[in-house]
């Protein structure tokens, strides 16, 4: 299956009409996390009241801030994040996201022996496992995860690790967990640096002017509901930033440039 035969994610419609019922909890997860169905439909549920208290972000706003990087995906039309709605469930209002069911056999985002990096993958960082053997941190090189780091520079994501990365048949990939997105500090932490210095392609280029416009209009004022003024005003900035010098940027060394940890 090609990428763009890949089967269409469900409207968001789909997941705001009908019961909401759980047949478990995600135990690693470090807000409360439940996987249900709505219907036919499997989904990820994260209530409002689940979310742990953090130090740089509002209090229960992750659930917002999810739903602000389904918006900003979609009107991208990168299909990065899946269809993410706020409604009510079992334990009160929160998010819910359509399932995406991943191809185990792929990885986008992979720690190999130091020395054993394939021809066209990106490297990232060198480091050592728990027996002191070098190890690097790799990502694949391709358009859809190139598209996917773009939209983390635009959303500021603070936690694009390895795992929130999903490996779909056909070679799509999705972005998941997008609570730590739009402050209006720089706050990028992403395992996706492979192309830092590297200019933009002319398809990036062009999505992030058709991003400009609907900031400034339909776009702008729905995010503004469920993420702060300031956020939406510091995400147009961020916007015209990367068209003004359209290259990846590298890591600041103000702040950790990746997320801990890495997976």
């Amino acid at each position: 299956m090609s990428e763009d035969s890949r089967p269409p994610l469900p409207p968001p419609a789909a997941l705001v009409e009908g019961d909401l019922t759980l047949h478990g909890r995600v135990m690693p997860a470090s807000n409360a996390t439940f996987v249900g169905e709505i219907g036919d439909l499997r989904v990820v549920y994260k209530p409002v009241r689940g979310e742990k208290p953090l130090w740089d972000f509002p209090d229960h706003s992750l659930a917002g801030r999810e739903v602000a990087a389904y918006e900003l995906s979609a009107a991208l039309g990168w299909d990065v994040v899946p269809t993410t709605v706020l409604r009510e469930g079992p334990h009160g209002p929160g998010m819910v996201q359509a399932w995406c069911e991943v191809d185990a056999e792929q990885a986008a985002v992979d720690i190999v022996p130091g020395d054993e990096v394939p021809d066209g993958w990106r490297h990232v960082f060198d480091g050592l496992d728990a027996e002191d053997r070098p190890v690097a941190l790799i990502h694949e090189d391709t358009p859809v995860l190139r598209r996917m780091a773009v939209f983390d520079l635009v959303a500021n994501n603070a936690d694009r690790k390895g795992g929130h990365v999903l490996e779909m048949p056909g070679g799509h990939r999705h972005g998941i967990d997008h609570g730590l997105t739009f402050h209006h500090e720089p706050k990028l932490r992403t395992v996706l640096w492979g192309w830092a210095g590297e200019p933009l392609a002319e398809d990036e280029i062009g999505g992030l002017a058709d991003l400009v416009e609907a900031l400034q209009g339909d776009l702008g004022e729905s995010l503004s509901h469920l993420v702060r003024v300031d956020e939406v005003a510091a995400t147009l900035r961020r916007c015209r930033r990367l068209l003004e010098e359209p290259v990846f940027p590298t890591p600041s060394g103000e702040w950790p440039a990746i997320p801990w940890p890495p997976f």
